[in-house]
């Protein structure tokens, strides 16, 4: 009996939030082999304790990484060297023979004048010329970002803190994004060419914070914070500024609403997975733990 080959799936990112929920969906969907692609033997162990294979890489160098792989899970870091080190990569994918990339790249339209928002549609352009089979994904806020932003717990003593007056955002869960790029990546003769936005509850931080009044039982209010305190964390923390400039910037586009589409859903969530999307009332009682203090 002749055994069928099962194909090849490299998670690049395989240790941030949406790279290794999707290693999770891909675990259950089944009729793959998964490579967590990790930057150190530490990182390795997180996968291999749970059976994943892996690989060790950096973000400059991983063609040998790239041996066999039939698929490919792009996420990039956040910097201004994610564009030469997205283009590395996707030159050493095609050498290798990679047939099919999902991206996860950034909110937006596909005029958007977002500095980093635009970056990622450049790699997208860059998927498509390089020949590759393709589906990007273009995720709204993460809800997850309430949860801890930056390493740090976002929500202290009921105050939520954000950078963006009154203004309504367009959110998503981790979860869900990492559902679609699973199977993206496990069905691509379903999904090749095509470009899913992910954003599926519109609210304001004030209103946020009403619902998790009511729903946690516990007081929550929004305190709106000035963009330039957002720009002195960051300086203060030694990030990469090029890329958290863009930020900064984009902060300050939100709250007078020069963000078109800033506040856009969608309805594609159950025709791509069978199942409905998370709304913020749902989120909320999933993380009531979590939240509550």
């Amino acid at each position: 009996m002749t055994s069928v080959k099962r194909p090849k799936i490299l998670i690049a990112g395989a240790t941030s939030q949406v790279g290794s929920e999707t290693i999770k969906f891909l675990t259950e969907i089944g009729g793959v082999e998964i490579i967590a692609a990790v930057r150190s033997p530490e990182k390795a162990v997180l996968f291999t304790s749970e059976g994943i294979a892996t690989v060790i890489v950096d973000l400059d160098t991983h063609l040998p990484a790239l041996e066999g792989i039939d698929r490919l899970f792009v996420v990039t870091g956040y910097t201004v060297d994610m564009l030469r080190q997205s283009k590395a990569l996707l030159d050493n994918a095609k050498k290798a023979g990679v047939q099919h990339v999902v991206h996860l790249g950034a909110c937006g339209r596909d005029d958007t004048t977002v500095a980093h928002w635009a970056w990622h549609q450049l790699v997208e352009r860059y998927i498509e010329w390089s020949g590759f089979s393709y589906t990007h994904l273009r995720p709204e806020v993460f809800m997850q970002n309430v949860l801890s932003y930056g390493g740090k717990k976002a929500i202290k003593h009921g105050v939520i803190n954000a950078y963006v007056d009154g203004a309504r955002l367009s959110w998503v869960d981790v979860d869900d994004v990492a559902n679609v790029a699973a199977l993206a990546l496990a069905h691509p003769d379903l999904h090749s060419t095509k470009t899913y936005r992910l954003g599926y509850d519109a609210i304001t931080f004030g209103e946020l914070a009403e619902l998790m009044t009511s729903i946690i039982g516990k007081p929550f209010r929004y305190e709106p914070l000035g963009p330039g305190v957002f720009l002195q964390a960051m300086i203060d923390a030694g990030a990469e500024m090029a890329y958290m400039g863009c930020v900064y910037d984009h902060w300050k586009r939100y709250a007078p609403g020069t963000i078109p589409g800033a506040d856009d859903t969608f309805d594609n969530f159950p025709a791509i997975t069978g199942r409905q999307p998370t709304k913020w009332a749902d989120f909320i009682e999933k993380h009531k733990a979590e939240l509550t203090y």
